[in-house]
């Protein structure tokens, strides 16, 4: 199949961005429809995967046209393409089309968080000398040559005030464990991985390079990190940029921990919990167990599950860049999710990343259901138990 992305479009160098980009999926494509039947937009409106992956083999992309902000990069489509079309590379193809050469508009939320990212190295606008702020009663050492752990909250940890308590929890059970961990400066910037989904390829590729070369030049063997987002960017991009080091979910350390016998948790949580796999940890990276290990560990705590769990795990909504955008009432994944959990009873929602911490917390205040349910990040159970 020949794929002529020059005959239906007015802006051949758009369509040339994305065949550069994304062509080699584009070609395999033979539109049998299963991706736009799995994706979870489609449970709350219509959108048509496959007639977007069909209009960029054509060269007839509507550049203007909010579908293309809308993928969630979540990977159902991607885990079920009978072809192996990595629709997440056309989909960020396509915004780098609209980003780079300002065909188009970018989402005004999704702009301004770009420019903080570009100018400051976080989505927030936060001050770069705040990175650690966190830590400040925390006795956390600043990382050095020679230090065995270099923890990586992520940006949302490091400033949003109310998810501060995840990278905090973090420090207070290495604290209790004595493990060698330190910091890095505030010269850290966020990770890149969502930027570069949104399209900012050129933002991606200098927040990529100064923390390749931060790490390298503080002799960083191991990170851990507390998002799947960091996780994944880490593990599957820095290296074709130079990134020489070890990365480890922070669920997959602890989980390490508690086979070792070194974490014992051992004060009762007597809630019944439910877990929620991100999606970056779950269908992008395989990780399931380690998490499920980590609750089943904590006294009286009662493990339930989602109807759809592990690999057929419903998104939050977060990635791609959508944790920066607005995302209209009654199109929200989490709102469904935390009907999920009060039909299963659950007492507290579990999560392993920000950005499930975020959404599920809006949708279980707006729901009016903050009374009765608890959205908690797996290590602040761990620490509550230590």
């Amino acid at each position: 199949m020949n794929v002529k992305m020059d005959i239906l479009s007015p802006y051949k160098e758009a369509t040339d961005v994305i065949l550069e980009a994304g062509g080699e999926p584009l070609k395999l494509c033979y539109q049998c429809g299963l991706c736009t039947a799995v994706c979870p937009w489609n449970l709350v409106r219509s959108f048509l995967v496959r007639r977007i992956i069909h209009e960029a083999q054509l060269g007839a992309v509507d550049f203007g046209s909010e579908d293309v902000w809308t993928c969630v990069t979540c990977r159902a489509c991607v885990d079920r393409c009978p072809r192996g079309v990595e629709i997440i590379d056309v989909m960020r193809a396509i915004r780098r089309a609209v980003a780079s050469l300002g065909i188009g508009a970018v989402p005004d939320a999704l702009r301004i968080s770009a420019k903080n990212i570009a100018g400051v190295g976080n989505p927030l606008g936060e001050a770069p000398e705040g990175r650690n702020d966190w830590a400040k009663d925390l006795k956390a050492k600043d990382f050095a040559a020679g230090t065995e752990v270099l923890y990586f909250p992520c940006c949302i940890p490091s400033y949003d005030p109310d998810v501060k308590t995840v990278a905090r929890s973090v420090a207070t059970i290495f604290n209790e464990l004595k493990i060698d961990y330190g910091l890095i400066g505030t010269e850290a910037k966020c990770c890149g991985e969502a930027i570069r989904k949104a399209g900012h390829e050129d933002t991606f590729q200098s927040l990529a390079q100064n923390n390749i070369d931060l790490f390298a030049s503080n002799g960083v063997k191991t990170v851990v990190v507390s998002s799947p987002h960091c996780y994944h960017t880490f593990k599957h991009e820095y290296p074709e940029l130079g990134g020489k080091f070890e990365v480890i979910h922070i669920t997959q350390y602890l989980a390490s921990l508690i086979k070792k016998g070194s974490l014992k948790p051992s004060k009762e949580i007597n809630k019944k919990v439910i877990y929620s796999d991100p999606c970056y940890l779950g269908r992008h990276n395989d990780i399931y167990d380690d998490p499920r290990e980590i609750l089943r560990s904590i006294p009286a705590l009662g493990l339930v599950e989602f109807p759809d769990a592990r690999e057929n795990g419903l998104c939050c909504g977060g990635g791609g860049g959508r944790i920066w955008m607005d995302t209209a009432k009654g199109e929200r994944f989490s709102d469904i999710r935390v009907e999920q959990a009060a039909e299963k009873g659950a007492d507290i929602i579990a999560v392993a990343c920000p950005y499930c911490l975020l959404n599920y917390r809006d949708s279980v205040l707006s729901m009016g259901k903050a009374e009765t349910m608890q959205v908690k990040d797996i290590t602040e159970l761990v620490a509550q138990a230590l």
